[in-house]
C-alpha cells in the first residue's frame, strides 16, 4: 500500500505524521487490497476560531475510491473521527464483497469431501425428436406449451431473430423473457 502524508498551511510534526501513519496501518486487517491511502492534514481558521481538517482518500482495487473528511478543533481528535469513519466505511464494503461471495470448495469447511468417484456405465444416451428443436415462432410456441403437459418452458425465435423464453405460470398464463 502506497501512503502519504500532507500537511496544508502548517507543519506537520514527526508525531503527527506517526499518528496517522499508525491509523492507516490499522485499515489492513481489512483485507481489501488497498492501492493507496493519501491523508491530507490542513489548518484552516474561521471567524478567528482555529481548527484542523483530516481527509483521508483511499483507492481500492477494483476503481474503488473512499474519501473522508472529518473537521475538528484538535488535530489528533480529528484524524480519530475521520479514521473511525473510514473503518466503518471499509467495513461496510468488505461485507458487502463477501455477502457476493461464491462459496468455493475452500469455504465449506474439512468435512467436505470431493466426488471422486463418477459411475460413467450408468450414463443413457436417448434420442429425441429433431422437430421438437427446429427454431419457432410465437404462435408455435405458445400451441406446443398448451399442447403438452409435462413442458415447463421453451425457447423459440421472435421476429426479430432474437432468442426467447416463453414459460407457464401458475395462473396459466404464458410469460416471456
Amino acid at each position: 500500500m502506497n501512503k502519504s502524508i500532507t500537511g496544508r498551511h502548517f507543519e506537520l510534526t514527526e508525531p503527527i505524521k506517526a499518528y496517522a501513519d499508525a491509523a492507516v496501518e490499522g485499515l489492513n486487517k481489512y483485507h481489501l487490497d488497498i492501492i493507496s491511502a493519501n491523508t491530507v492534514i490542513s489548518a484552516n481558521e474561521k471567524g478567528g476560531k482555529k481548527g484542523f481538517v483530516t481527509e483521508f482518500i483511499v483507492n481500492l482495487k477494483d476503481k474503488n475510491t473512499i474519501v473522508i473528511t472529518q473537521n475538528d478543533k484538535d488535530v489528533y481528535a480529528a484524524i480519530d473521527l475521520a479514521i473511525e469513519r473510514l473503518k466503518k466505511s471499509l467495513r461496510r464494503h468488505a461485507d458487502k464483497i463477501k455477502g457476493h461471495r461464491i462459496m468455493s470448495f475452500k469455504d465449506m469447511g474439512e468435512e467436505a469431501e470431493a466426488v471422486t468417484d463418477l459411475n460413467t456405465e450408468e450414463v443413457e444416451i436417448v434420442p429425441m425428436d429433431l422437430v421438437l428443436h427446429k427454431p419457432m415462432d410465437f404462435d408455435e410456441a405458445t400451441d406446443a406449451l398448451r399442447d403438452n403437459k409435462k413442458r415447463q418452458f421453451i425457447v423459440f425465435n421472435d421476429t426479430e431473430g432474437l432468442m426467447r423464453v416463453m414459460y407457464k405460470r401458475a395462473d396459466g398464463k404464458f410469460g416471456l423473457y
